[in-house]
This record gives structure tokens, sequence and C-alpha cells, in this order.
């Protein structure tokens, strides 16, 4: 299992005083950082040029997952608390800027910016509505509008720059259940699935699901899981009202366009991280060099510290084993 690791920065001169390590697939990447952990606020980073040959370790972690995704990177820990992360990779003031986040102090961060409550993620949507769409959707009580032409797949879309980024395909209970019978449903979701962003949304609550008279209510849960599990990229998402599933439609479109101009901005950010150096092994604990001394006839006590002497013969003589 690869670590997440943590030294103590040997720039006297560094205003961050610590180095972080991040096992990418791609390779492992070093950052400087002010704190080794994003406590109560934000932590912020910068490039380090290189990991140390003798690094001063702080901290070394089992790693469960670390991967690059868009502009940030999550890091996931093995361990109880403290275990989840991410890196954002942004500019301020014209400038690259890098963040450590966790959960909790995004939860009490105050950027700022001002919220808009009507416009989607701050901007006024064209909405792309696909010619065969019954009873369209107008989009009226949102800042947003709606241009009728054929769409590749789904009937809801948005465009940037010319290229479709996002879709949702809308679906009643009794449509979706009979494209789920019929055997459509999982052409459908392969099709979505090649999209950068899409989703079903439907117009019914999931608990109307449960009360299906002609196809067997459980049947119709397994489908909706298996769905889940097979295409993650695509979810289905339950709206209680006709307009209710409008106004989600119409946040997601809107997220996705963000997002979309937000990686094409930091993606060359991340992708000019240089790799970082080698990890030393961990120090042996007591326990295994009071065995190895036991078994190349060292008189060791059996609980408590060890002599300095034996742990100098332990590091002499180990490595030529």
């Amino acid at each position: 299992m690869s670590e997440f690791v943590i030294a103590r920065n040997p720039d006297p001169e560094s205003a961050l005083p610590y180095l972080v390590r991040l096992p990418l697939p791609g390779g492992a990447v070093v950052l400087k950082a002010r704190e080794t952990w994003p406590r109560t606020s934000k932590v912020y980073c910068h490039r380090a040029t290189e990991w140390p040959e003798e690094p001063d370790i702080v901290e070394r972690v089992p790693v469960r997952s670390c991967i690059t995704r868009g502009a940030s990177i999550d890091l996931v820990l093995d361990r109880g608390r403290e275990n989840r992360s991410q890196f954002v990779f942004t500019r301020a003031r014209g400038r690259e800027a890098i963040f450590w986040q966790s959960a909790r102090t995004t939860r009490k961060a105050r950027p700022n910016v001002s919220v808009p409550r009507a416009r989607a993620s701050g901007q006024v949507l064209d909405i792309i509505v696909d010619s065969n769409e019954r009873y369209a959707w107008r989009f009226g009580p949102q800042q947003a509008t709606a241009t009728k032409r054929k769409l590749p797949v789904g009937d809801y879309g948005v465009e940037v720059d010319g290229e479709l980024v996002a879709v949702v395909e809308r679906k009643t209970l009794q449509d979706l259940v009979g494209t789920f019978t019929g055997g459509k449903m999982w052409f459908l979701l392969a099709e979505l699935s090649a999209m950068p962003w899409a989703a079903i949304v439907v117009e019914h609550r999931y608990a109307d699901v449960f009360k299906l008279e002609r196809v067997r209510p459980s049947a119709v849960a397994e489908w909706l899981a298996e769905a889940a599990v097979r295409y993650p990229t695509v979810p289905i998402m339950f709206c209680d009202t006709r307009a209710l599933a409008e106004e989600w439609t119409y946040r997601f479109l809107g997220a996705a366009v963000f997002q979309h101009r937000t990686e094409g901005a930091a993606l060359p950010l991340v992708g000019t991280l240089r790799p970082a150096g080698p990890v030393p092994a961990p120090e042996p604990t007591t326990a295994e060099v009071r065995a190895w001394a036991l078994r190349h006839g060292y008189d060791v006590s059996d609980r408590g510290k060890l002599r300095p002497e034996i742990w100098e013969a332990f590091r002499e003589k180990r490595p030529a084993e």
C-alpha cells in the first residue's frame, strides 16, 4: 500500500515549514504546506522543487486512494479520523494557488464571493432542448434561454465553445419503468456515460416505485441499484414534481458548465507537478530489533528499552544480511 508522507521543510527561509508527498498513480509529487492537516482552516500549499534525500519525517500514513480529479487531487488515508482531504489548484490575483482542505474546513470557509440565488453557478445558461421533446420545460423561473434543436443524446443539454458538455435525460416514472423492462435503459446509460457529464431526472418520488402495480417494485429497485453500480457517472435523480425536476436540471447543467471551464483553466497547473524522490524505509520498532538480537545471540531483556550498542549492532550488521 502506498503512503502519504509529511516531512519538515529543510529550507529555513521558507514560510511553509512542511513537505507533503502525494503518491499519485503517475508518480509521487511533493508540495510545501503550512500545516500537517487542514483542521481549522484551509492550508495554503506551494510547489516544492524536490523531495529531500534524507527527509526529517513527521508522519507517514497508508493511502487508500490518491487520484487527480479535474482541478483537484482527492486524498483518502487508511485511518479512522482525518482521513479525507482535497488539494485544489486555482489562481488568485493572477498567480497559482494550492489549497488543502477537508470537509470540516470547507463547511467553515467563507469565500469572498457572492453566491447568486437565481443563476446556476452565477451564469445565464443557453439550454438546448431536443427537438423531439414533447411538453418541454421552458425554464421560465430560471435565468436561462431555451433553444430547440436535435441532440445526439438526452433531452436537455449545454455547450461550451460549440462542444456539448452535459446532458440530462428526462423521464416520468412510467417511462423509466418501460425503458428498463424493454431493455433500452442499458443502451441509453452507455450512451450517456460517454458524455463528460450526464444524468437522468425522474418527475416522481423514489417512494412511488414501491406503489407500482403492473411490475414488481423490487425488480425496479434492483434495476436502479444495478444502474448506479454499472454507470456511476450517470446519476438517476428522483424529484417530487415537474417543477423540481426542471430546477434540478437547470442547476446540474449550470454546475457542469462551471466545472468544465474551471478544469480547462486549472488542468495545466496540475499537469506540471514535478515527481517526488523516494521515501526511506520506516525505522524498525523495538520489538523487531529485540527479535533480531535474540536470533543472533545478544543478551537483551524481554521488555523495556534496548541498550545503545544493540541498536548500533543492528544498524551495522542488518544491511549485510
